[in-house]
């Protein structure tokens, strides 16, 4: 057991150690090759404590030997070969259902409207779609607060319609992912309803406390206490999201049954897997005790370290592997917010039988920086990422490659949205994305090269983690609220795609939730007619990817890892082998590796020169 007198090197060695260390200096924007420096890696924690106790207090330590010692194993370093299963070899495709494609005229996408759009899809090449939640429910958190689990949402279709998608993709040798929520229900949902009755057997499905006042000062993910007064029981509610969310009580098996019969449900009826919100939320610490002032103003959520990485959070993964998912041949990928490289590894290491792969979200913003900051992400950050993360990886691990999803606004327009190099920039992320090693998950638009939207008012935004931020801006004197959500408000990436140059873009009345973006080239029927766009670009990369196996089961080696601005790596498989390089910047670069005597196979550019231009792209082949 490490205690006060161990070292930070004995600390930084654990799984928890190392990545918190690892994020805490990812805020501070410091270089984690700090801990390297002898001083400080012999240092003990209670000299650490003593010699900064006005900054971190008393209890600090303690929460990190806490967290630390809650965690015993270690990734294996295995040498085997890698396992080759379809999920690797795969192409995601993540759809907003409500903002893909309208098939009745009210404006709203829903199932047929994927359903009319799959040939779409396996003409881009996509394998697996992920779809966000099709479910019945209320929409408070747009669908992520779940009414019925098995029952689909009105305006999204019926049964009947999921199971024609899930003909439909199969006969098109396609799968479907669905999204599994279940660390909260809807408060509408029937087991709370039943809870709010007075039914006590329900009352233990979720945190429901009997307490004089707030039973701790965690923090909602949407703003304000995590806890709601619930009057006609005189107890508290926990929900770390909406206050229409309850958190499930996963400490009861009763839960645990039913989550294993949700995913049991679908399985059977032909779903490929489940891509698995914010799952490693599920366990809470044992007493929900207070969370620590020092992390919560560092992470800006109070008691956060008493859920992210619970302590019975394996232990309730792994027997739903054995309930569910190891008796198919099919797919669990988890959300799993502020867990970083080790534990991701401790999560899904293929012996272990818990996840196939988790959604790490370090990568997001640059060190310092939180989604709603205003600045430009520098490419750069991304690159010694993946180099740092594939360093890390053996070949039991898995990992996911994405930049855009629902949750975020679009990572090309934080990096450069005025350039007028845009679309090539897409194709630079597309293509990283397309040749790096893990499972390329693209959300939709990203083949269109799709920007961020000029909202102006709080009366252009829809989403409720949104209008809370703005309500408790102002209620703080910020000086301009609606900056903050412009810059990272999750409404950048739930707008209607844009599918034909009609009125509504293709949808068949004023869609619920219209593009305001000036950009006609990000019009699907445009992309696909024009020779040079993101969306061919993104077709000719991914068709090239399943011809070629180097791109999913080769080695990643890097070159130049100190060249600002450039990246370039070997992938390695068999006897084959392929280079591929970029700018990341949008100023002409240096080409610093020879390739000469390469075979050019693919690019973004058409007139190559001595430098590298603007966001340019290629991939050789080594002869």
């Amino acid at each position: 057991m490490l205690s006060k007198n161990s070292t930070i090197q004995e600390i930084y060695e654990t799984v928890v150690g190392r990545d918190v260390f690892d994020k805490i200096l990812l805020q501070l924007n410091i270089n984690r090759k700090v801990l390297s420096l002898p001083f400080i890696k012999n240092m003990s924690l209670k000299t650490l404590e003593r010699s900064f106790y006005k900054i971190i207090g008393n209890d600090l330590i303690d929460a990190l030997i806490n967290l630390v010692n809650s965690e015993k194993d270690q990734p294996v370093e295995s040498i085997e070969p890698i396992e080759q299963r379809w999920f690797k070899e795969a192409v995601f495709y993540q759809i907003y259902p409500k903002s893909f494609k309208d098939s009745n005229g009210d404006g709203i996408g829903d199932i047929n409207g994927i359903i009319s759009q799959l040939d779409y899809l396996k003409e881009l090449g996509i394998d697996c779609l992920w779809l966000s939640p099709i479910y019945d429910s209320p929409n408070d958190d747009n669908g992520y607060d779940i009414r019925d689990y098995k029952k689909i949402a009105q305006d999204m279709g019926s049964m009947e319609d999921l199971k024609n998608l899930i003909d439909e993709l199969h006969q098109r040798g396609m799968k479907l992912i669905m999204d599994l929520v279940v660390n909260h229900t809807s408060d509408e949902h029937q087991w709370y309803q039943k809870a709010l009755q007075g039914d006590r057997a329900y009352q233990d499905y979720y945190y429901l406390v009997d307490s004089e006042d707030v039973p701790n000062n965690w923090v909602s993910f949407f703003s304000g206490s995590a806890w709601k007064y619930e009057p006609s029981l005189n107890k508290w509610m926990l929900h770390l999201f909406s206050k229409k969310q309850p958190d499930l009580n996963w400490n009861n098996p009763v839960v645990r049954q039913e989550v294993s019969d949700i995913v049991n449900f679908y399985l059977d009826m032909g779903v490929d897997g489940f891509r698995m919100d914010v799952i490693n939320y599920i366990s809470k610490a044992e007493g929900l005790p207070q969370g620590n002032e020092i992390i919560g103003k560092l992470m800006e959520f109070y008691g956060i370290e008493h859920y992210y990485y619970g302590p019975h959070l394996h232990d309730y993964l792994r027997e739903l592997r054995m309930d569910s998912f190891e008796k198919y041949d099919s797919f669990s990928v988890g959300e799993t917010p502020g867990v970083g490289i080790q534990m991701g590894r401790l999560l899904t290491q293929s012996q272990r039988k818990e996840l196939d792969a988790v959604f790490n979200f370090d990568h997001l913003e640059t060190p310092g920086h939180t989604r709603f900051d205003e600045y430009k992400y520098d490419l750069n950050y991304l690159k010694q990422y993946y180099i740092h993360y594939n360093k890390c990886l053996r070949n039991n691990d898995w990992i996911t490659l994405f930049v855009d999803n629902h949750d975020n606004p679009k990572m090309a327009s934080k990096i450069n949205h005025d350039s007028i190099h845009y679309d090539k920039l897409c194709m630079l992320l597309n293509g990283m994305l397309l040749t790096l090693r893990g499972s390329v998950f693209l959300y939709q638009g990203q083949e269109l090269g799709t920007r961020n939207q000029p909202f102006q008012t709080i009366d252009d935004y829809k989403d409720v983690e949104s209008i809370n931020k703005y309500n408790e801006l102002i209620c703080n004197n910020h000086k301009d609220p609606l900056s903050v959500l412009l810059a990272g408000s999750r409404d950048h990436g739930r707008v209607c795609m844009m599918w034909d140059e009609s009125e509504n873009y293709g949808f068949g009345s004023k869609g619920w939730f219209m593009n305001l973006e000036k950009n006609p080239q990000a019009i699907v029927s445009k992309q696909m007619a024009t020779i040079d766009s993101v969306y061919n670009f993104t077709k000719e990369l991914i068709a090239l990817r399943k011809e070629l196996k180097t791109f999913v089961y080769g080695t990643v080696d890097f070159v130049k890892e100190s060249k600002k601005n450039y990246f370039g790596y070997y992938r390695k498989h068999n006897d084959e082998s392929l280079y591929v390089e970029m700018n990341l910047s949008d100023r002409y670069l240096p080409k610093y590796q020879n390739t000469k005597e390469y075979q050019l196979i693919f690019s973004n550019t058409k007139q190559h020169r001595k430098s590298l231009s603007p966001y340019e792209f290629n991939i050789y082949r080594v002869k």
